[in-house]
């Protein structure tokens, strides 16, 4: 029988726009604004703290809607704006230094629903407010970070193949290997040759040194390696605190864009990107004289380092193993029911650590941390200056041959613990960065952006639905339905989907896959009334309609998909917010279009004799 579905189609169909509906709903609960504190540098709020902001809020007579405590962090819920900002204010001022208060706006979506994964959709910076931070990579550091490595590797290079040297160091721009006679030289320079492809090697026979420099090409890559790096372990290192939907991109040749949405308090997001922890595992000098080396003389193979306490240790210069080769790090406790991070390797890295620890068996070996602070100023490059501060960990005897896995103590307490690995699992930084610009968009721009933003939808919206019941009358009222299905639908896709951020650009998006969506139907519309004026009976003109179109929709939407992917695959920021809700819209068009409108359609008039038809 034409136009007529089989139940189980129909159903189908009505399946998939309730259930659109279903993950849309959350944004029609709006949000709370809420205050959120959180402990600084391992500290964890507690149920003490909760008492302590109810205690704050009360004197103050600040009502709020709800208090809790969830992961070590407190969220009180308040009814309006202005009891948020009397409150963030509040427990600024007595909290102390411990801890981070921010503003926030939460969901106000029901338990049943957040249950089932229902949640608003995430809104922009542009929309929901939030802070932005232009951040500078020092390439002088990730440079010279490089140097060490090579120094590193040109030692045990050399002693691995039994090739005597007097000593490796970095002079300048360039790494210089001093040899014992002209036979080392001549093998060392082999060697190296053959394992550094990438560096300008000169030697010098009168003095028997070899001097390597980098090339442009080698400095280049190790530029971009920085700032690539950098960013995914930013991204990395964000997501793992909990900041929802960041975002973070490259801007120029050594600078990194991070938006933040929905965070009003710059103070935790300072903290979370400064943070530029790693570590590095150092043999103690147990030969050198410690005393001497308190009041200056310290050793020319050593360096000294105090503890949290102060309590002063010597090192070895050479660097054991740093923290650019950890794959995973884990708080938990050892046997004595201490605070320990469990520490995975990448393979270089077992490597490094199994050879470092061989021949050291019985020898103590400290875990320092190391911190990268920007200082305010510049150098003659206009390059950040950092202040590099270590700290050793913990020292502890070497008693076995170490591989890929092992474990380090001393980290203090179990949210030090847990810091430090989070830091160090989400990766160290491969240079130094500090925040050059850092812009805060208020709720109230976002707020009025959302407003006419929404007023912009209904606007097109209601033309539409207006000019399409005075055209085509009760299949107009059909292409209504189908348009509103589609918003809902949108709405719904962009909810359900973890990345998925709706910007302003997005919303124009939106707006455009209404016309886009209408004109699906007008040419179905038009071409039933053409069959009809060609004489055909009122069924045949229906499917001849739809089923004439669809070529014709298909081929105009897959060529604007195929942009919007373009859009999405090359564009940034506010160009990949429309490029998605365009994707979205046109997919969910051609759906509700044709299989959303035919369904309507097939189940009021299909299958019977009708002599004319509202269209």
């Amino acid at each position: 029988m034409l136009n007529k579905y089989p139940l189980w189609k129909t159903l189908m169909v009505a399946f998939i726009v309730a259930l659109g509906a279903l993950y849309a709903t959350p944004n029609l609960y709006g949000e709370d604004p809420a205050v959120q504190v959180s402990g600084l540098r391992g500290v964890e709020a507690t149920a003490a703290t909760l008492d302590t902001i109810k205690g704050h809020l009360s004197t103050n007579s600040i009502d709020y809607a709800s208090i809790v405590l969830e992961k070590g962090q407190v969220l009180t819920r308040f009814k309006n704006t202005e009891d948020q900002l009397k409150a963030r204010d509040i427990l600024d001022d007595n909290l102390g230094k411990q801890y981070s208060v921010a503003l926030s706006l939460t969901p106000d979506t029901p338990d049943w629903l957040a249950n089932i994964g229902g949640a608003p959709m995430k809104l922009g910076l542009d929309l929901s407010g939030g802070v932005s931070f232009l951040m500078e990579v020092n390439m002088k550091e990730a440079i010279n970070k490089a140097k060490e490595g090579m120094v590193t590797d040109f030692r045990g290079d050399l002693r691995n193949e039994k090739v005597r040297y007097r000593s490796v160091k970095e002079e300048g721009d360039a790494i210089v290997v001093k040899f014992r006679n002209e036979t080392d030289l001549e093998q060392g320079k082999s060697l190296l040759k053959k394992r550094y492809r990438d560096l300008l090697l000169n030697t010098d026979d009168d003095t028997l040194t070899l001097t390597a420099q980098m090339t442009e090409v080698k400095l280049k890559e190790i530029r971009e390696y920085a700032l690539q790096q950098n960013i995914t372990i930013i991204r990395n290192r964000v997501n793992e605190l909990g900041v929802a939907e960041p975002l973070v991109q490259r801007q120029g040749k050594k600078h990194i864009v991070i938006e933040l949405p929905g965070v009003q308090d710059t103070a935790k997001a300072k903290e979370i990107l400064n943070a530029t922890a790693t570590i590095e595992f150092r043999l103690v000098d147990t030969e050198g004289d410690l005393s001497a080396a308190i009041n200056g003389r310290v050793p020319a193979s050593s360096i000294l380092l105090t503890d949290k306490d102060g309590k002063p240790t010597l090192l070895k210069k050479r660097i054991m193993l740093t923290g650019d080769h950890i794959t995973d790090a884990k708080s938990g406790f050892d046997e004595y029911s201490r605070p320990q991070v469990n520490i995975s390797l990448d393979s270089a890295g077992g490597s490094k650590m199994s050879n470092g620890t061989k021949s050291n068996i019985g020898k103590p070996m400290a875990t320092v941390f190391i911190e990268y602070k920007p200082t305010g100023k510049k150098d003659a490059e206009g390059n950040i200056v950092f202040e590099k501060q270590q700290e050793i960990i913990s020292v502890a005897t070497i008693q076995a041959r170490l591989g890929k896995s092992f474990r380090i103590t001393g980290a203090g307490s179990q949210a030090e613990a847990h810091n430090l690995a989070l830091l160090l699992r989400a990766g160290a930084l491969i240079a130094p960065i500090a925040i050059v610009e850092e812009r805060t968009v208020g709720p109230t721009l976002g707020a009025e952006n959302v407003k006419l933003g929404f007023q912009a939808i209904m606007m097109g919206f209601g033309l539409v639905f207006i000019f399409m019941i005075i055209y085509y009358r009760a299949f107009g009222i059909v292409a209504n339905f189908a348009l509103g299905a589609n918003l809902v639908l949108i709405v719904g896709i962009m909810s359900m989907i973890p990345g998925a951020t709706l910007t302003l650009p997005g919303m124009a998006g939106i707006v455009l896959t209404v016309g886009m969506a209408v004109d699906a139907n007008v040419l179905i519309f038009e071409r039933i009334r053409e069959e009809m004026r060609e004489g055909k009976s009122i069924q045949q003109a229906i499917h001849q309609g739809y089923e004439a179109a669809f070529s014709t929709i298909i081929d105009a939407n897959i060529t604007t998909l195929i942009a919007a992917l373009i859009l999405f695959a090359v564009g940034t920021g506010p160009v990949k917010g429309f490029a998605v809700t365009l994707s979205i819209g046109i997919l969910t068009s051609m759906f509700t279009s044709v299989v959303g409108s035919r369904t309507i359609v097939n189940a009021i008039w299909g299958g019977k004799s009708l002599k004319k038809l509202s269209i």
